[in-house]
């Protein structure tokens, strides 16, 4: 019987790279985010929020293959990915989910 199946040669699979965006006063500081990346490409900060929680900060942003788990797994939705070089795209999402609200310090 004939083997119908081809092997992929690692030159013909392309990967999509990503770029991670956080929203760090979202952040709670679970690091979901970080135990669930594939490529390691997020640790925990050091540095705290508005919160006071240490957010994820990217180490290795060249790493994201846009595969959107941390967006996912993120409870507080502060957290996503867009496609590399797609700049605009992470501006316009950014924007749509810090509320008003939040942007200008909170409620009166």
């Amino acid at each position: 019987m004939r083997y119908w199946r081809k092997p992929l040669d690692i030159d013909q699979v392309t990967v999509p790279h990503g770029r991670v965006v956080i929203i760090a006063d979202r952040c709670k500081g679970c690091a979901f985010c970080v135990e669930y990346c594939p490529k390691d490409v997020l640790v925990m900060s050091e540095d705290f929020n508005r919160k006071g929680y240490h957010p994820p900060e990217v180490v290795r942003d060249g790493e994201c293959v846009n595969c959107n788990l941390c967006e996912m797994i993120c409870p507080d939705f502060a957290i996503f990915c867009v496609a590399a070089g797609d700049e605009e795209a992470a501006a316009a999402v950014a924007a749509q989910r810090v509320p008003e609200e939040e942007e200008e310090g909170g409620p009166n």
